[in-house]
This record gives C-alpha cells, structure tokens and sequence, in this order.
C-alpha cells in the first residue's frame, strides 16, 4: 500500500501568487488592448486611421529608435569596460566587496542597465515624433533672416531637430562613460591610492575617446547656439532676437567657444594614444574659464557700456528686423492703415452716408440673452443654451442679416431621472437652432425670433429653411450614448402624443455617426472602456447600434488634425440643409526669427475667454490655415486647406496627406458662413498694439504704445479686457459694407492715471473672399475721442440717464448694461449700447428696454436705437435703425415670473407711474445737477445741502415704489 504525501503549502502559496500575477498583468493587458482597439474603431468610423497609424507608426519608430541609440551605446561601454579589465589587478577590501555582491547579478546588470536607460529615451524621444516628422517633410518658407541669410524653415523645423538630436547624443554618451567609469573603477582599471590615480591603458582609451565625442559634441551645441540667437530674448532692448551685443558679442563668441570645444576633443583623443591627460585637463579648463569669460563677462561689458549709453542709436538696426519680422509672422505686415479724422459734433443727419450700417447695428447682446433663449425657447428643463451665443449672418429676403445664434443642446444634468438607460439611451440628442435678430427685438424688449420653436409634429421651418434639426454633435453632448438600436427608444423632441409616450416623440439615429457594436466583442470592450457592464448586459444595444463618443466638435477635430491649435469658439451654421459646427485651425510654431513670443492663451483672454493661471502656449508665428466642419447630426469631420501658402500647413501635408481637402470644395452656403476667427484677431490686436509703430526709434521710446480697453461692463474689481465684436458694417476705405470683426485701441500707460481715449480702430473684413482677412487700421492722430471707458462713465454719471436708470431699476429688478459698440460713422464714432432690464425673480430673463447712444460728447436715451439716434443727431440721423418698427410704449413687467413653457403675452400691460412717483425722481434729478453746481463753484456748504435733499428724494421714490 502506497501513500501519496500532500504538497507542501508554501508551494501552493506560490502557484497561487503566481497565478494571480499572471491574471493581473492578463487583465491590464486586455483593458490596454480595449483602448487601442477601440481607437482604431473610432478614427476607421470618422475616415481618420492614417492618421492614427501615422502617430503610431512615427511614435513607434521613434521609441525604436531612442531605446537603441541609447542602450546600444552603455552596453558596449559596459562590455568595453568589462572585458578590458586586468585579470590580476590587486585590489582593495572594500572593492573585493563590491564584487562580491555584484559578480552575481552582473550579467543581469549589464542588460538591465542599458535597457531601463533605453526605456525612458525611448519615451522621451517618442514624444518628439511631431518635431521629427517636420523635420524630414519641411517645406522652405521662401524667406531668409536677416542675421545669417538662412531660410526661416531652417529655424522652424532644423535647428530644433539638429539641437535635439545633439542633446540626447550627449546624454548618451555622457551616460556611457559613467558606466565605462564605473565599471573601470568596480574591476580595478582605474585606482585611487591617495593623490594618484592608475588608470589600464585599455580603460585611458576608452574613457579619453568617450570625453572626445562628449567634447565634440558640445562644440557643436555651442556652434548651433549661434543660430538660436535669434528666436531666444536679447540681452538688450529686443523681447526676441539678437540684438547689438548678440551680434558683435555673443555669436561670435560661441563660434570661438565651438572651436576651443573641438580643440579639446583632439586632447582627449592624443591622449588616448600617448597616455598623458595634462593637455586634455588644461584644455578643459579653458574652456570654463572662455566659457566665463567671452560667454559671459565679455557680452556683459559690451551691453552696459556699449550698447546701454547709446540704446536707441545702436539697437536701431536691430529693433527693425524685430518689427519686420514680428508683423510678417502674425500676418499684419500688409495691413492698411488710414489717418480718420474724427468729428465730434452730433450733426443732423450725419449718419445718412451709413444708412446700411446703421440698419445692421446689433443691439441684441449674445452675452446677456442666454437666459432669454433659455426661457422663451428651451421647452423642457433637458435642453439647454451655452453661456455666451454666437454672432452669424443669413441672407433674409435677399439681403444679408446679422444674427444671433445657438442649437437647442442636449442637458444631460437636465433630466430628473438619472439612470444608466436614460442618460445612455433614451436622451441622446438636442434638437434644432434658434436664431434671433441682431438688430431687431419685440415691443416688449424679447429677442425677436426668426428660426425657433419645437411644432409638435417637430417639421422645424422658419426664415432659415428646412434642415436636419436633431443635435448628436455639440459642444453639451453627454460622453457617450449608444443610437440607431431601433424600436424608436430616443426622445427626440416634445409633442403632443398619447399612451406611455404621451407629450415626447421618439426616434432611432439613422445615420453613420460611431463604431458600430455589431457583436458581442465590441460590446465588451466598450464595456470596459467605459467601465460601464450596461453596455455588454442591456437588451437595448443590438447588432445594430452605434456608441457615439469624443462628441465636442473642438475634441474630434483635434483628434482628425492633431498638429492643429484650435479656436477657442466653435460657432454652428446652417449649411445645406444641414447643422454644422464650422471650427477654425492654425499653425503656429515659436521658432519664428526676431519675431515677438506671445502666450496664445493669455493674447485671447477677455471677457468671453478666461485668462490661464500658467499660459505654457508660447508662439510667435500663426496662420488660419484650416477651416474644418463637424456634422452636428452624425459628427462627419471635414477639414479644408484655407491658407495653402502656409509652409507648415504644406509640411503637415506630406505627412497626412489624405486628410485634407481643398477649399475648392466648399460650398457656396458654407462660404457664406465662414468668418475670420475672433482668436487669431486678438492675437493680432495684442501684437499691433505695439508693432502699429514701424519707426526704430519711436518703438524704442514705447512712446506711441497702444493696448485693448477694459470691457467697460466687467466688474471694476476684476476687469477684463473688451473682445473685439461682429458687426455687419462699412469700414472707412472699404467699397461696400461686409460682416466685419473689430476691436478698440487706447493708449498704454504704467501708471494708474490711464487716459481712456481712442488711439486706434482695428477691423477684419470676416467675409470669405478676395479681401477675407484684410486689416485695416484707423488713427486718430490728434482729436481726442473719448474711448469706450469714458462712455460708459459718460453713461452712468449723466443725470437724465441716471433718473431713468433708477426708474427701471425700482422693487425686483435690476438694470444690466449691454456690449458697448463703437462703429466708425458720421465722420466720428458712434457708441451704442443696449440697456436691459431683469426681474430678480427666479424665472426671469432680461429684457430689453432702452438703447445708449453717444456720438462726441452727447448722449442720448431712448426707447429704440432708432429714436436715440434720431435724439442724439439733432432729432433726424439721416438713417433708420433696425428696430425703427418696435413700438416700447406698452412692455411687459419685468417683475413678472416667466414660465419658460409658457411665453409671456408681449401685449400684457406695463407698469404705470404714480405723479408722486414721477415727482419725487425730478427733485432727486434737480438735487444732482444743484450738487454737481455746487461742487464746481467749491461750495462745499451747498453741495451737503444738495446730498441732503437727494437723500430724502431718493428715499421718499423708494417708499412709493414699493
């Protein structure tokens, strides 16, 4: 009989552990698989693989690369070191110890070292796959620098791949002789007794060549540290270029830096063959010391007491490759500047050669009618409209309209039942545009609608034509929804219905918008990716159904173009029966010679964007180089080649070069869409603030520096500045009015007592065409305009003004104060801005009930832009206003709740003013303009008296208005 002993439990421990190791690393793997795979369905879905697999293709090959360039050179170091050593060198104690416990694991050692070495440059030059691939498709600019007449492609795409590439070369090298040293000392061809030092003549040569190639090339990082001159700040007055001292100085000084770096590299190598390290040491000493001294000392003399008792004479020269430079990277060099001699009298009928114009002046403020969309146009508490709408055009009735839009999105927040199947399921989409008139509103002060509303059989059709209304793509959509499964499980939109469906329409995409999860595979994966069992388990998803995610149309751009930087505002359009986001694409680099380095994130700051804690994004090179599209419906991305004179446009060609399509190829409707993008206007108005000046000397002195005003309407603690705004208008020296982006100039000062007066007028004709993009810049070269700061204050301490504003803002309401426009007309510059009122109520959305006008140093204030600038131009402008027909006597009161299901009547009676009321205002007014005489004949006794009186006529309104 035979027994069979039972394992012993630390073995069953072990295979245990092992088996969950092996188990983890499987999972891990798999979840890694499920994201790659997934990546590849969703960029074959969007017709963008190449450009996945020219990312893994390059970032592959470049981690091949890194990993063999450096491991290659350590293990042969190593295996040099090692095999040289003396076979019978007499060594120490401590080092027989060292042995002991390395001899071991030196084999491992000799592989592992290398290889986690190759690991992280393996990685680190992965990253570089963008430089990389630029560098072997570059494309000549054309253009040569001014310094070393080499072309700007050179500095753009050359000098920072030859730069990396000695960078990691010397780290290699660097890395391999510390091993080689190591090694040398572990196995005792290198020893320490004191104050001498023996070194093997197999471990001298080693050691002498690898200082060799390290010296050398350093040399050559010095050598192509010239050339960086130019795209790195001054030491002198220049923010970017070399300046006098860089040139007479520093550039030739790293030439003889170069040179003493080569000397040194021949030292090292004679010394490998005649065994003696003095000349190598002293040479390596003078390298420092040169290094401090003509690196250092030298540029320093030159500067101070050079360069800096003659600045502006000696820097002229340089100051003007700078401004040269600047103004052709930021596309401003050709922009047209005209002298406008602004008038300030309010003459009558001075606006009558801008009656085109003046009927376009948008009084509707997209960054205060949200709310109003939200309430009169949301229907249901799922939907939603963004913070800030968008400024477009259509052509209505056959003339171009000014408008202000958005897409009714979806809310995933919005729902009052959060689950899985509804947020996935069954709410999957927005539905339609809502578009209202610039220019016109309501007689109550709504926005005036000329595309909206949900009819009940959902057949949207208004002023803009029949079109695919349901929005899958947007900038709200939720992460992922599965579509298209069938039996109509989607709400599409509310209407009247009945049963269990009762007030919803259902729907099932029916497009091609996502990676199909046509087997049980797929539907794992996407399980897994999105760490959701629902997705594998729920009897909704079927063999036909689509997972729509990645679904902002800036994110699936991005993804489709990834060497793009991209505007900051998608806006949607209406384009051939269907809703698209139009996405505007630059190329950008910071490698641009003498030209000035911005912070992309920072320039586009305003009150619209928000300023960056850290902006990281330097550049000082930008084109509008794409124009893409994303299919509101089914995500479709298309990009088109705009600018295709851009040489880093030409260059991301070679690399993607079936991504892109020529815009030849863009419609007609879509054309009519396009618009020059409000960053790269920004961006070009920061630059212009300064580079307007073109002579050396005046921009030396900063004596002429301009910069954007202050949004007028931001809070006084927290200002921002003011964005440049859309209007459809005529621009001083045009032939005809077109869709135009501008923006305000005012002068620049450090101190506190900042002068608000126009100093300039930027705009950009926005419309597609010959002249799309064209600058032009007015000056005032010696009137003195008040600027949109000294308007607004115009506005608030006027005591007409006031008295109405205190009238409208009585019991729940409160007044908000509208984009103040500036327009170029008259001969001077018309300032108009909307006034809105708003109950504090919880429902309620601002309506609009007077209109600010000021032309010089006269106001008006009205009920419509048409009768304030009929007031303000001595009772007939010469030009009618968009909202000439409005008809304010009778508004709706703005204290009212609004259910946003149920507009209000805009024929709802207003609020009468009792003759105690009225009374009690006037002798707050007559208090003001009896201080305000006070004040200016320095009787202080009767201006307290005034104060008094105000006082008690303010309180005694207040009592009979509640």
């Amino acid at each position: 009989m035979t027994t069979t002993a039972a394992p012993p439990a630390n073995r069953s421990r072990s295979t245990l552990a092992i088996s969950a190791a092996i188990l983890g690393v499987l999972v891990v793997l798999f979840f890694v698989f499920a994201n790659v795979y997934t990546d590849v369905l969703w960029y074959e879905q969007l017709g963008f693989l190449t450009v996945l697999t020219t990312q893994w293709i390059a970032t592959g090959g470049m981690f091949l690369v890194g990993f063999l360039a450096m491991f290659l050179p350590v293990w042969a170091s190593l295996q040099i070191a090692y095999r040289s050593r003396p076979v019978y060198a007499k060594l120490n104690s401590q080092l027989d110890r060292y042995q002991e416990v390395v001899e071991p694991l030196r084999k491992v050692a000799m592989l592992g070292i290398p290889a986690v070495l190759g690991l992280f440059a393996g990685v680190t030059a992965a990253g570089q796959w963008q430089l990389v691939l630029q560098w072997w498709n570059r494309t000549p600019f054309g253009q040569t620098d001014p310094q070393f007449g080499l072309d700007i492609s050179f500095f753009v795409y050359e000098l920072p791949f030859w730069r990396g590439v000695v960078a990691f070369a010397s780290a290699v090298v660097l890395l391999a002789g510390l091993a080689a040293l190591a090694t040398s000392y572990l196995y005792g061809a290198l020893r320490i007794n004191g104050r001498e030092i023996r070194i093997s003549r197999t471990a001298r040569i080693q050691l002498a060549i690898t200082a060799a190639l390290y010296a050398a090339l350093q040399g050559v990082s010095i050598w192509l540290d010239q050339y960086a001159t130019v795209v790195q700040p001054s030491d002198g007055f220049l923010a970017i270029g070399a300046g006098f001292t860089e040139v007479n100085a520093t550039i030739p000084g790293r030439a003889i830096l170069a040179g003493i770096a080569m000397l040194v590299a021949v030292l090292f190598l004679i010394t490998a063959v005649i065994g003696r390290w003095r000349l190598p040491i002293v040479g390596t000493a003078l390298l420092v010391i040169s290094g401090l001294l003509i690196g250092s000392v030298y540029p320093w003399i030159v500067q101070r007491f050079q360069v800096e008792p003659s600045a502006r004479t000696v820097e002229a020269p340089y100051i003007e490759r700078n401004i040269e430079a600047t103004r052709d990277a930021y596309n401003v060099s050709g922009i047209e500047e005209i002298s406008y001699d602004a008038v300030t009298d309010a003459e009558q009928g001075a606006l009558r050669e801008d009656a085109e114009t003046t009927a376009n002046i948008r009084i509707i403020d997209p960054a205060l009618v949200s709310d109003a969309f939200a309430q009169l146009e949301q229907f249901r508490q799922y939907y939603q409209f963004p913070e800030f709408l968008d400024v477009g055009r259509y052509e209505i009735d056959g003339r171009t309209q000014d408008t202000v839009i958005s897409v009714r999105e979806l809310n995933p927040d919005g729902q009052t039942s959060q689950n899985w199947y509804n947020n996935t399921i069954v709410f999957t989409h927005g539905y339609g545009v809502v578009a209202a008139y610039g220019n016109q509103r309501t007689d109550d002060g709504r926005p005036l609608f000329l595309e909206g509303g949900i009819p009940a059989d959902g057949s949207l059709t208004g002023e803009l034509g029949e079109y695919q209304p349901r929005i899958y793509f947007g900038e709200f959509s939720p992460a992922y929804s599965i579509v298209g499964g069938g039996d109509d499980l989607e709400l599409d939109f509310p209407s009247e219905g009945s049963g269990e469906q009762e007030g919803n329409a259902t729907y099932t995409f029916t497009g091609d918008g996502g990676p199909a999860l046509d087997n049980v595979f797929k539907r794992l994966l996407y399980a897994m990716k999105f760490q959701s069992e629902q997705i594998f388990l729920s009897e909704a998803v079927t063999d036909e159904s689509q997972i729509l995610y990645d679904r902002h149309p800036l994110d699936r751009v991005q993804k489709a173009a990834p060497y793009l930087t991209l505007d900051s505002d998608p806006y949607p359009a209406i384009v051939d029966g269907r809703v698209v986001w139009v996405v505007d694409g630059y190329t950008t680099t910071a490698n641009y010679p003498y030209s000035t380095t911005v912070a992309l994130s920072q320039a586009i700051a305003d009150t619209y964007t928000p300023a960056p804690a850290f902006p990281l994004d330097q550049i000082n090179y930008i084109r509008n180089s794409v124009k893409a599209t994303v299919d509101a419906y089914d995500g479709s991305v298309t990009l088109y080649a705009w600018d295709t004179e851009d040489p880093i446009l030409q260059t991301w060609q070679k690399i993607f070069p079936t991504t892109l399509e020529s815009a030849s190829e863009m419609s007609e409707q879509l054309l009519s869409h396009v618009r020059y993008p409000a960053d790269l206007f920004k961006v070009q108005r920061n630059i212009l603030g300064a580079y307007h000046v073109t002579d050396p000397g005046s921009f030396f002195s900063t004596d002429d520096e301009w910069r954007t005003p202050n949004d007028p309407t931001s809070p006084a603690a927290a200002p921002t500045l003011q964005p440049p705004y859309y209007l459809t208008m005529q621009v001083p020296g045009a032939d005809e009015p077109g869709f135009t982006l501008y923006s305000t100039f005012i002068p620049r000062t450090a101190s506190e007592n900042e002068r608000n007066v126009l100093t300039g007028y930027l705009a950009a004709n926005a419309d597609a065409g010959e002249d799309y993009g064209k600058l032009t810049l007015l000056t005032l070269p010696s009137q003195t305009i008040p600027g949109p700061g000294q308007v607004q204050n115009q506005f608030n301490s006027d005591t007409e003004v006031a008295n109405q504003l205190a009238l409208l803002q009585r019991g729940e309401t409160e007044v908000l104060q509208g984009n103040l426009l500036t327009l170029p007309v008259g001969g001077g510059f018309l300032y108009v801005q909307p006034v809105y009122v708003r109950s504090t109520g919880e429902t309620s959305f601002p309506l609009l009930r007077k209109v600010l006008v000021a032309f010089g140093d006269s106001i008006a204030f009205e009920d419509t832009l048409d009768e304030a600038l009929d007031a303000l131009f001595g009772g007939d402008s010469g030009a009618d206003a968009g909202d000439g027909d409005v008809d304010p006597t009778e508004p709706t009161d703005p204290t009212e709740p609004t259910d946003p299901t149920e507009p209000t009547d805009p024929t709802e009676p207003g609020v009468e003013i009792s003759a105690e009321l009225a009374a009690a205002l006037q002798d707050a007014r007559q208090a003001l303009l009896d201080r305000e005489a006070a004040y200016a004949a320095n009787d202080l006794v009767a201006a307290a008296e005034a104060d008094e009186r105000l006082q008690a006529a303010l309180e005694r309104a207040l009592a009979l208005s509640e």
